[in-house]
């Protein structure tokens, strides 16, 4: 069995994923088409949807849980057409399949990155192949070089992008929000250049910011598969999963004015090929992990990287209604003495050093949370939506 991605924390304090394959009854997979499943924080485990190829099969890209409570993901495969779907799923388990691809030449196929939904409730992502173009080559039988799609929580899709080597290809590392745009990247790893940062607004206005291996020897790096992180600074980080001054890959910081600095190129020493991307921590610091090197048989590290980034706390949801409960995550925040919604004073518990419960309160409006520490105050890396 295979994991399909990262866990999602839902607002009921419980964490949600997706195997790949295997699992329950399923047909249409060889080896099984993937489930979806709860895990409480005491490990009690429950399946809550086996896939088929009907519905679709190998959802590898974390879901996400929308503002109306529901949860969100791709499929990679599978569908009506054969080339992945975009499902909704109720916290209960229920299905529903929002839009299936139709590969080339049509909407694209294989959409292996996770969504992201923006204020008004529409949701964005790509697909890795498919599209209207022909210039990449042929992969499962399809070609196309990806696109980059709107879709509704009703199911309307829009494609608003369709590469094609001159503009990018492959932009497997999906979106990210930061400023009321879109960035994302293509790795461009089955053509002849070397990857792409790009831009697009929700109406679909696309440039492409950087071209990778621009600089002498590819010390900027090359093959950005991973995508982007946008860290609380309003930055957006990343990694090349090959070349550097070490040859093994690098970290970078990429500002929406369009700079890009290189952090930290990898060699044998520290691990090669940082494939898995980067998460900021609550402690400010950036993580990964490497796919090769380290000192144990090539087998791979895990890395932290400080950049001097300061502290914050995260919210679980991202919005709710005055008197709902929201989870708030964090570093040291034993002994916290308040806890504020853009402002307005809210009644809370600490639960841990690392989480706080709060109740959203009257007179809130849309803004930062902050709490007050002993060892100072901390704010949110987003803006908490009140509904």
């Amino acid at each position: 069995m295979q994991s399909g991605g990262c866990l999602v924390l839902g607002s009921d304090g419980n964490f949600y994923g997706t195997t790949e394959t295997c699992g329950g009854t399923s047909t249409g997979c060889a080896f099984g088409c993937g489930t979806v499943f709860r895990i409480t924080p005491a490990g009690v485990l429950t399946t809550l949807h086996t896939f088929n190829a009907t519905d679709g099969y190998q959802p590898i890209a974390p879901m996400i849980q929308g503002a109306d409570g529901n949860f969100y993901g791709t499929t990679e495969l599978g569908g009506t057409n054969g080339y992945g779907t975009v499902f909704r799923m109720t916290r209960a388990g229920a299905i529903t399949t929002l839009h299936s691809f139709a590969g080339y030449p049509a909407d694209g196929a294989y959409p292996t990155a996770p969504l992201v939904q923006i204020a008004n409730g529409t949701f964005f992502g790509t697909t890795e192949r498919g599209g209207s173009s022909q210039n990449c080559q042929t992969f499962g039988g399809v070609f196309g070089c990806g696109t980059v799609f709107k879709i509704t929580p009703s199911g309307s899709l829009t494609t608003l992008q369709n590469f094609d080597t001159t503009n990018g290809a492959l932009p497997d590392g999906g979106l990210v929000q930061a400023g009321g745009v879109l960035y994302g990247t293509t790795s461009d790893i089955a053509t002849s250049t070397f990857g792409t940062i790009f831009k697009i607004t929700s109406a679909g206005a696309f440039t492409t910011l950087y071209n990778f291996c621009s600089q002498a020897g590819c010390a900027d790096g090359a093959y950005p598969a991973s995508g982007l992180v946008k860290a609380d600074d309003g930055n957006l980080y990343g990694t090349t999963e090959q070349a550097g001054s070490g040859n093994g890959g690098t970290v970078f910081e990429f500002t929406t004015a369009g700079t890009l600095t290189t952090l930290h190129s990898f060699a044998q020493a520290d691990g090669q090929g940082p494939f898995g991307g980067l998460l900021q921590a609550t402690n400010g610091n950036l993580y990964g992990t490497t796919s090769t090197g380290g000192t144990n048989q090539a087998d791979g590290t895990a890395f932290g990287l400080s950049v001097g980034l300061p502290r914050f706390v995260q919210t679980n949801p991202a919005s709710g209604a005055v008197g709902s409960s929201v989870i708030i995550l964090g570093n040291s925040l034993t002994g916290a003495s308040s806890v504020t919604f853009n402002g307005t004073a809210a009644t809370f518990t600490v639960v841990s050093p690392t989480e706080i419960t709060a109740q959203v309160p009257s007179g809130a409006t849309t803004g930062t949370v902050q709490v007050t520490t002993p060892n100072g105050t901390l704010t949110s890396n987003a803006v908490f939506q009140v509904k």
